[in-house]
């Protein structure tokens, strides 16, 4: 009997558990602590973490061939949950505040610099131009973006990518507003901007038609991404679709979230995860985001030398895909200024159009790194 229990003990993981396992054990609970009591992204980061937990067992196979994750695991490697993610924010999202004020797109649009200056400074640390593409899309905060590119570019990477992807995204109000600050006066932080034009039900189901020809044609490595965000936005506003828009926001959403974040989670393995470009990553993914809300910021404040409505350079900050804390983000920091002040709906625009934005970046490195 003695003997049995023995042999039984040596093929627990308690003798075979190493000291790096143990580590990714202590960091899938640091997340889930920020996840449940801190309430970082917590959507996210529960399911996220605790598929850092499953995967550094010894002696586990849920990864091999035929178990568990493996297969969970492949809607990651082939592609399939970031678009299905981006369905339900699609059916989520109204694009109202964009449509009723275009020139928000090119705030979308500057927030993404810190997407290529990263790429640039990847690079210059000896990272691959894949990884460095994948590395960039962090400064999108655009969590589903970040793991659809990396799953193409630098899949060795999508764990640590998507850990530093979504902790950015949740720290949203820490990191943002002292560069918002920093970069505005007072004066412009009170700056009130006029309220948006009714958007009418036709120009809402035509503008994802349009958007999705026009990016289709121009970017077709956008189109899982881009085509999905459309179609959920027009099962949204369509008027005929309701059953859909509402699948697609609450049933689909949920279970794809699940997967998404246990399967990620389950990339990050000691082997991959505790290694010194890890650091390198988190840090670029946090220089990467600054960038993109000071670009966004600046945008706006160089829009204001050429337009006669003045644009409250705040918004420009939302310009990073967060939607729609990035937003809120932005009326919070105005209202400090000016309780008077309500910039959450102008705010939107550029925080759709980032949203936007970041999967056209994203296409433009698979295009021509893939």
């Amino acid at each position: 009997m003695l003997e049995m229990f023995l042999d039984f003990f040596e093929t627990t993981g308690f003798l075979n558990i190493s000291v790096y396992q143990l580590v990714m054990k202590i960091i899938a609970c640091l997340l889930l602590y920020l996840g449940i009591v801190k309430r970082y992204e917590p959507l996210l980061m529960v399911p996220i973490a605790f598929g850092v937990l499953l995967t550094n067992f010894p002696l586990n196979t849920l990864m091999d061939e035929g178990g568990l994750l493996y297969y969970i695991s492949l809607g990651v490697d082939k592609g399939i949950y970031p678009p299905l993610i981006f369905l339900g924010v699609g059916a989520m999202t109204d694009f109202g505040p964009l449509i009723a004020n275009p020139v928000t797109f090119l705030l979308g649009a500057a927030a993404q610099f810190g997407i290529f200056a990263t790429f640039i400074g990847a690079v210059a640390l000896n990272f691959t131009p894949q990884q460095a593409g994948a590395i960039g899309i962090i400064g999108g905060a655009d969590g589903p973006t970040a793991i659809f590119a990396s799953s193409e570019l630098a899949p060795e990477l999508m764990g640590t990518i998507a850990i530093a992807a979504y902790s950015y995204m949740a720290m949203v109000p820490i990191i943002q507003p002292p560069i918002m600050k920093l970069l505005t006066n007072p004066q412009e932080r009170k700056i009130k901007m006029k309220q948006l034009r009714p958007v009418s039900k036709s120009e809402k189901i035509i503008f994802p038609i349009v958007v999705i020809i026009f990016t289709g044609l121009l970017l077709p490595e956008a189109l899982p991404l881009l085509g999905m965000l459309m179609l959920g936005n027009l099962f949204r506003e369509c008027g005929v679709t309701e059953r859909l828009s509402k699948a697609s926001q609450n049933e689909l959403n949920n279970i794809i979230v699940i997967l998404l974040g246990v399967s990620v989670g389950a990339k990050a393995t000691a082997g991959d995860f505790l290694v010194a470009d890890t650091l390198k990553i988190i840090l670029m993914g946090l220089l990467a985001f600054s960038l993109g809300t000071a670009a966004g910021t600046l945008m706006g404040k160089l829009l204001n030398m050429f337009k006669k409505e003045s644009i409250n350079p705040l918004i420009g900050s939302a310009g990073v895909s967060a939607v729609p804390m990035a937003a809120r983000v932005s009326q919070a920091v105005g209202k400090e200024e000016n309780p008077d002040n309500y910039l959450l709906m102008h705010a939107m625009g550029p925080n759709v159009a980032g949203v936007i934005g970041s999967a056209l970046a994203a296409g433009l490195l698979l295009a021509v790194l893939g």
